[in-house]
């Protein structure tokens, strides 16, 4: 029984991938209905988090859900939402049994999925693959317990870790493979982030690009203290068409406020750090409490370094060039004030990918 459960779980899991990034403040959930070996119904999260999985599959099921067996990656919710509770509609198809991945740490949920199915005579089995199904939610989950998003910082360099020519010059260091990776994570990220520095020597759109996922473009963050977005930036621009928050101070005009809210971006007023500038825990916490999950930091060297001085990095994806820029040219991460070695933030690298003639390392935090 234990290996065909981690069998359909597996299927479960990859169906529960299909829309990372793109269901928030929803967790991203894979279902399966099993009757006799065979798939009868099929789920997954649906773009903006509804229908939910669960409701996805019994929908696709329809009578045959009637003592089968479910494949959960997490426990299916008990509680109404802006969607009736899950738990509800599978007693109500009548099925035998239910596997779930990960109980979900929503307060409102948080183990009474699980106990609802039970009271209602219904086999409970839970934690198969727990491990996998906690880390492809692992950002809905620290939102939950965190009050944060998961944070992920990408950088494309060089090989002596350079992200431009000390003119500035930084189109482009990686081929066209690399940056094509590059908008695939923009589309499995709930938002990217970057500051006004970027914005202005850049004038980057940050979306996705990438043909048929051009939908799944992330929520884009700029920190920008003083206001200092132009309308004329592609950013302020395209603000209509891309979901766009700017986080600034009480240093920044109310006049370019009012200008900027007009072309549709979303304006968010937060305190200051003892430099003077956008206070980052704080723009973390409002993200998450506005549903989001994670966040792809693409910026330079200096708030690349902000980031992993306040130990805010999960994930590093470094794109490496096999080129050499030298010492007057662009860190990708500047100084964070280290005056002793066993001081550096460690990380462990989970993954390494070849791109054409590029390199991709993934690393995780180590804890």
């Amino acid at each position: 029984m234990l290996s065909k459960d981690i069998k359909w779980m597996n299927i479960a899991l990859r169906l529960a991938d299909r829309n990372i990034g793109n269901v928030y403040p929803n967790p991203s959930v894979g279902c399966l209905i099993i009757k006799n070996d065979r798939v009868v119904g099929r789920g997954w999260t649906q773009l903006g988090g509804r229908p939910h999985a669960e409701a996805m599959a019994l929908r696709q099921a329809g009578p045959n859900a009637k003592g089968a067996t479910v494949y959960s990656t997490l426990e299916p919710c008990s509680h109404f939402g802006q969607t009736p509770p899950c738990c509800d509609a599978l007693i109500a198809a009548g099925i035998k049994r239910l596997v779930g991945g990960m109980r979900d740490p929503d307060p409102r949920v948080n183990g009474n999925g699980f106990l609802k199915l039970r009271q209602a005579g219904i086999e409970v089995t839970d934690g198969i693959q727990e491990g996998l199904a906690t880390e492809l939610n692992n950002g809905f989950v620290s939102k939950i317990k965190n009050k944060t998003p998961i944070v992920t910082l990408k950088l494309a360099t060089s090989i002596d870790s350079k992200i431009s020519t000390k003119m500035g010059e930084s189109k482009w260091i990686t081929g066209n493979q690399a940056r094509h990776s590059v908008h695939f994570q923009r589309s499995r990220h709930d938002a990217i982030l970057t500051g006004i520095g970027t914005v202005i020597a850049d004038d980057p759109m940050l979306n996705c690009r990438l043909k048929g996922l051009e939908n799944r473009s992330p929520v884009r963050v700029i920190l920008d203290t003083k206001l200092k977005i132009s309308a004329k930036n592609q950013i302020a621009s395209s603000a209509a068409e891309y979901e766009t928050i700017v986080f600034t101070t009480n240093e920044a005009k109310h006049r370019k406020q009012v200008q900027l809210e007009k072309l549709g971006i979303k304006i968010e007023r937060i305190e200051m750090d003892k430099n003077g500038r956008v206070l980052i825990n704080s723009v973390l916490a409002t993200l998450a409490g506005n549903g989001i999950t994670s966040v792809l930091v693409e910026s330079g060297g200096q708030l690349a370094a902000e980031f992993i001085r306040l130990n805010l990095v999960d994930y590093l994806l470094v794109y490496c060039a096999p080129i050499v820029i030298g010492g007057d040219g662009g860190d990708a991460i500047a100084s964070v004030g280290l005056n002793k070695l066993d001081m550096a933030f460690p990380f462990e690298r989970i993954k390494t990918e070849n791109l054409g003639i590029d390199l991709l390392e993934t690393y995780k935090r180590r804890v």
